[in-house]
């Protein structure tokens, strides 16, 4: 039989290293579904080289509208765009509604904010139907600005959404639009939105059993444009930090979440890791309260 320190030693190292666990838990895999009207098959492709721990598959939702019980068998999350207004868009957002209601995350790209209700007649918006009354943003009026857009690292929380983050700039495919009451704003563009408002970069908003995350840039750029030169910095870190919340249905990555928001909650791996790290814990310094 091992001597009472021997056992403690051992109790309390095996303690630490599960604490250490609880604090940096690893992001969940998630398959993927990218819902787009164009350039979904390429998106899939590109996320699937430079965002590693993730699946994405492409949905091409110009042609026919997904059934909900296709989404909620082959994905975990959900990403929502499109290049150009298209007809099917409420029907798509209906069936994206429902797929958020049933507790799976779902995340929003520009162009997303163009065939919102609300934007600008002129670019024929045909709306998203169910899905416009669990996204984070309204548009500003305007929507995407096809103007400049850095983000404004200087007042960015700390969050599983801005982790690793440093900068990012875009040409011309980002911004345009208000947080909606009841949002949470992690990151902000640097420049207006059109109202002369701070305009959202990667917010998200939680409404009863459904997340949406909406992270204002468009998911296709590296398809459309160049980089390094049209947008630059921290691109594909930053979508996988939405895929990552996205996969953990928006709780923190750590056991608790430091910004105090009480949608944050440990998730039931993580409450599971937390009891166990206590359970050691009282083994490994409980003989050292009875010396």
């Amino acid at each position: 039989m091992k001597p009472l320190l021997l056992r403690a030693r051992e109790a309390r190292t095996l303690f630490f290293l599960l604490a250490v666990l609880a604090i940096a838990a690893p992001a969940h895999a998630a398959r993927v579904g990218i819902l787009s009207n164009k350039y979904a098959s390429e998106t899939a492709a590109i996320f699937a080289v430079n965002i590693p721990g993730h699946t994405f598959t492409a949905v091409d939702t110009a042609a026919a509208v997904p059934a909900l019980n296709s989404l909620t068998t082959s994905f975990d999350v959900l990403l929502v765009f499109e290049d150009s207004t298209y007809g099917n868009a409420p029907a798509v957002g209906n069936v994206v509604a429902a797929f958020a209601q049933a507790g799976k995350a779902v995340a929003l790209g520009a162009f997303y904010d163009q065939d919102r209700s609300d934007a600008p007649a002129s670019v024929f918006p045909h709306g998203w139907g169910a899905l416009e009354q669990l996204d984070p943003n309204t548009t500003d009026g305007v929507g995407t600005p096809y103007a400049p857009r850095t983000l404004d690292t200087a007042t960015m929380q700390r969050h599983p959404l801005t982790t690793g983050i440093a900068a990012l700039a875009s040409a011309k495919f980002a911004g345009g639009n208000s947080a909606k009451a009841g949002t949470t704003v992690v990151a902000y563009w640097n420049q207006p939105n059109a109202k002369g408002e701070k305009d959202p970069a990667l917010a998200y908003r939680i409404t009863d059993e459904a997340c949406v995350i909406q992270f204002a840039i468009a998911p296709n750029y590296p398809v459309i444009a160049s980089a390094g030169t049209d947008f630059s910095g921290d691109f594909y870190r930053a979508w996988s930090n939405v895929f990552d919340f996205a996969a953990a249905r928006c709780a923190p990555a750590a056991a608790f979440d430091p910004g105090g928001n009480p949608a944050n909650v440990p998730t039931l791996s993580q409450w599971s890791l937390l009891l166990t790290v206590l359970l050691v814990g009282a083994l490994a310094f409980g003989p050292l309260r009875r010396r």
